[in-house]
């Protein structure tokens, strides 16, 4: 394990070590000065990997890289801004916004402390609606936080406003390089597990699988927690059941709201932030009643209003930049190999929707640079650039798939070395072979996942709901085991 950095050690040239803030089995998280941005205070969390030998150093330099591309394109005033990642010899850090406040675990031991009470149903329900909207935010993204507990959400003094800290996303995947390449591989799902016992769901600590719905069920504990100030270990019975209810004055209606958060199967729990965040909003007979419980969630509407115009305003000029870099774009495929104006029009407009307007710069810039690609070619440059690696593989679906239709529409294939001949995607049995497959991956979350894929791509090619659910697969080996499984399958 490698040694604690000790105060006054300048790191990456740049950051000045000022204290330990906290430690635990993934690394160490410092309070650091930004020496070239006049000692502004940031955090610098250093992840310790338990395996540093020179072979498996570079595996967790490549994938905290990749993982750090994913916190980079997060950007909300309630989630810590990424400033910043670094390594430096064996070590590897990330560098964000260091946000002043107390974490809701330190409130409630206040509280407890001082006024004898926990927090209170008026209370709770805000900082629920709060954090629903971020977690909507992200899951939009395809980001599961992981990691959702009362010493992970700080109330910030600069906003007054809870924000959430301390992803697992990293963690979770420096995590699966040791326990890939362990020897005694039966620790390795409960090796790659990131959460806290008592928060997080019985599908991440059990199979080390999250979905959103997994969040959902952290936030609801969490939310438990502070309204009883018991810890989650007191409130379950010998059988695992929740027994909650007793230690906290809160209505029937948030107690079934909750109660539906935190049941143990996925497929029972609400399946997004914005459902539950809906139904909060419907809990209205507690406004008349509770005049700062009306001003608390009145303000949490606002706030949602005026993000949703910030955001319909982005997408406006989003089109406009869309709109204006198009001809210039244009210009560029009588220096192209292949690729016509409709090809790469549907690039840029793809490609937009994962990455903004800077996409018009990106495909500009890769049509200069290699002004001879093929367009198969093209579709892997700009696949490559996008930080998720479920939406670059999304992406690169999409543009392949349109190159199969159009270059080879006699093709069944999408792999190298399998030709499959599919039925329709809305098949029964295609459908139920598929289900019955997805289940010895990702539990009985699989129905839920094929019915909302076809649900909101109603046009989708088989092919393409393969990949679609090959991509929701955390684990690469077996998100590639399913493709094969069913490529044999229907194998021509």
């Amino acid at each position: 394990m490698l040694a604690e950095i000790q105060p006054g050690t300048l790191i990456g040239h740049r950051y000045l070590i000022n204290k330990l803030l906290g430690k635990g089995g993934f690394g160490r998280t410092y309070l650091v000065y930004d020496t070239q941005r006049f000692g502004e205070p940031c955090v610098v969390k250093e992840f310790v990997p338990p395996n540093t030998s020179e072979r498996l150093l570079n595996k967790y330099r490549d994938l905290f890289e990749r993982e750090a591309k994913v916190l980079y394109q997060i950007n909300h005033p309630q989630i810590p801004k990424f400033l910043a990642w670094l390594t430096e010899q064996e070590r590897l850090f990330i560098v964000q916004e260091y946000i002043d406040g107390q974490t809701y675990s330190q409130l409630l031991r206040d509280r407890l402390s001082q006024q004898k009470k926990p927090f209170s149903e008026a209370e709770v329900i805000p900082w629920l609606l709060e954090l629903l909207q971020v977690l909507d935010y992200l899951h939009q993204l395809n980001i599961i936080h992981r990691d959702i507990a009362p010493d992970n959400v700080i109330l910030s003094q600069k906003q007054s406003k809870p924000v959430l800290i301390d992803f697992g996303i990293v963690k979770q995947k420096v995590s699966e390089v040791w326990n890939a390449d362990s020897e005694n591989n039966q620790y390795s799902v409960m090796g790659s597990v990131v959460g806290k016992i008592g928060y997080s769901p019985p599908e991440q600590l059990r199979m080390g699988q999250c979905y959103p719905c997994s969040d959902l069920y952290a936030l609801g504990v969490s939310a438990i927690v502070l309204m009883t100030g018991k810890m989650p270990n007191l409130l379950l019975d010998p059988s695992l059941k929740w027994q909650w209810r007793s230690y906290a004055k809160v209505g029937s209606q948030l107690s079934d709201i909750l109660e539906k958060m935190i049941a143990e199967n996925p497929l029972d729990r609400y399946q997004s932030a914005r459902e539950v965040f809906d139904e909060l909003q419907g809990y209205s007979h507690l406004l008349s009643g509770n005049s700062a419980l009306n001003q608390s969630i009145q303000k949490v509407q606002n706030d949602r209003i005026g993000e949703l115009e910030a955001t319909k305003t982005r997408k406006t000029e989003e089109n406009k930049l869309l709109e204006q870099d198009l001809p210039d774009i244009k210009t560029n495929i009588e220096n192209t190999r292949g690729i016509d104006s409709g090809f790469l029009e549907f690039c840029q407009q793809e490609l937009t929707s994962f990455v903004g307007p800077f996409a018009s710069v990106l495909l500009k810039n890769t049509l200069n640079q290699f002004p001879q690609l093929t367009p198969r070619e093209l579709v892997e440059r700009l696949a490559v650039a996008i930080p998720h690696s479920e939406r670059s593989q999304e992406f690169r679906n999409r543009a392949q798939n349109l190159l199969l239709k159009t270059e080879e529409p006699q093709a069944k294939t999408f792999s190298h070395d399998a030709v499959t001949s599919f039925p329709a995607a809305n098949d029964p049995d295609f459908l139920q072979y598929c289900r019955k497959e997805l289940v010895s991956f990702v539990g009985p979350f699989a129905t839920v996942l094929i019915e909302d894929t076809i649900s909101n791509n109603p046009n989708i090619t088989p092919e393409q709901l393969v990949e679609v659910l090959v991509a929701k697969i955390p684990h690469k080996q077996r998100a590639e085991e399913f493709r094969n499984r069913v490529q044999s399958k229907y194998k021509g």
